[in-house]
């Protein structure tokens, strides 16, 4: 009886093992995995002109996602329940989504400033809240501005879409500058 439950204990410790084994292949799969993926990732963006704080915070951001759902999936092998990895998987997609919602609003309002050319460079705005000043750069996440006494004010464009803003001087000068090109256009060549 000694000898048969020896027997069995262990075939379970090698199970175990194994199981153990398959969960650091399965690990360093995804660890591979993702220097592969994230380089390409990073090759994709570089093509588009991104800026280079822009790659690299892309190509983190894959490694890590890939890296935590590695570690569940081990874990999950390791200790033979497909449980484990399905929450972990979960817990990582809901941390990322809650960790990233900011972030993408201001992207996404950044594509809508800079497509709409409401604000540019050199035109002085106010918003309520955040203060005012010369716009110096729109960028896709932020816009720069100066303010009076020369300081730089960084606001997020999520700011300066949902919320009103004035444009001081040069928009009249625009307005201007598109009404003398509208008549330009309407007169009869000579």
């Amino acid at each position: 009886m000694t000898l048969r439950l020896a027997g069995i204990f262990s075939d379970a410790v090698s199970n175990n093992i194994l199981f153990v084994a398959i969960g650091l292949v399965v690990f360093l799969v995804f660890l591979i995995g993702s220097r592969l993926i994230a380089q390409a990732i990073g090759n994709q963006l570089n093509k588009r002109h991104l800026p280079t704080g822009m790659i690299v915070l892309g190509r983190r951001v894959v490694t890590v996602l890939l890296l935590v759902i590695g570690v569940w999936a081990a874990v999950g092998f390791a200790i033979q329940s497909a449980n484990v990895t399905l929450l972990g998987i979960l817990l990582a997609t809901v941390v990322a989504a809650f960790g990233v919602q900011d972030l993408l609003r201001d992207y996404v309002s950044g594509y809508y400033v800079l497509l709409e050319h409401h604000i540019r460079p050199g035109d002085r705005i106010s918003m309520e809240g955040a203060g005012a000043g010369t716009v110096m750069e729109v960028r896709l996440r932020v816009t720069l501005l100066q303010t009076g006494s020369g300081d730089l004010l960084v606001v997020p464009n999520s700011e300066l879409f949902g919320k009103a803003v004035t444009v001081h001087a040069r928009a009249v000068e625009r307005a201007a500058e598109a009404s003398e090109v509208g008549a330009a256009k309407s007169e009869p060549p000579a």
